[in-house]
């Protein structure tokens, strides 16, 4: 698994595999991991079994549970390397832009073709956004927090350069723009408290993101 590290104020991913090598558990867990993605996407999380997962391998269902004991943990398994594909894209790339706005509307972007792409792959978390696992809502906060560093720092960057006003504190306000952004709704949601929107509505939600994004940058330059 690829751990986020801080490394003077700066956030940087280092795999495993650099160090210690490739060797055959390793390789063996990465191809579960990839084979168990590809049946939730398909088939979505309660439709998909262990044993239906250990064919797709070729390999004996004990040998899949000697990876992973139960279904449960091979999903948040699959959905924590999601999440390090998912911060690691917006490392390699905010780190190469300097222009703010498109920083936070790479973000937006990303996040958007984030949960198109992987959608049904999220029907687990859909299906039980008030019961969920502690270790899922691990994983949600550690992409918060790799955003609110990566856009705090683009932030400090353009106030350094005198591109925007200064302010006191980047990450707080990434944290109030996060939860708003987080908190946009198309008209027939109405107020219901769910997380995901039915997938017909993301490329409004998503547009009305870019919206916002707009007047908070603007307010960021007065």
């Amino acid at each position: 698994m690829i751990d986020l590290l801080k490394k003077s104020g700066i956030l940087i991913f280092k795999s495993k595999y650099m160090s210690a090598g490739i060797d055959q558990q390793d390789i063996k867990r990465e191809k579960i991991l990839e084979a168990a993605y590809q049946q939730f996407l398909h088939y979505g999380y309660s439709k998909t079994t262990m044993n239906e997962i250990a064919g797709a391998l070729s390999m004996s269902k004990a040998l899949l549970y000697y990876y992973f004991p139960d279904k449960s943990q091979l999903y948040t398994a699959v959905t924590r390397k999601l999440a390090n594909d998912y911060i690691k894209t917006l490392v390699d790339n905010l780190s190469q832009i300097s222009d703010l706005k498109e920083a936070f509307v790479f973000q937006i972007n990303n996040h958007h073709n984030f949960i198109v792409n992987n959608y049904n792959f999220f029907d687990f978390i859909r299906l039980n956004e008030q019961s969920l696992p502690d270790t899922i809502w691990e994983i949600v906060d550690e992409i918060r927090q790799a955003e609110m560093d990566l856009l705090g720092n683009a932030i400090m960057a353009a106030a350094d350069k005198g591109l925007i006003n200064h302010v006191d504190n980047p990450r707080e306000i990434v944290d109030l723009l996060l939860d708003a952004l987080h908190g946009v709704r198309v008209g027939a949601m109405g107020h219901k408290k769910t997380s995901f929107p039915k997938k017909e509505h993301l490329d409004e939600i998503h547009h009305k993101r870019l919206q916002l994004v707009d007047i908070f940058i603007r307010g960021l330059k007065h």
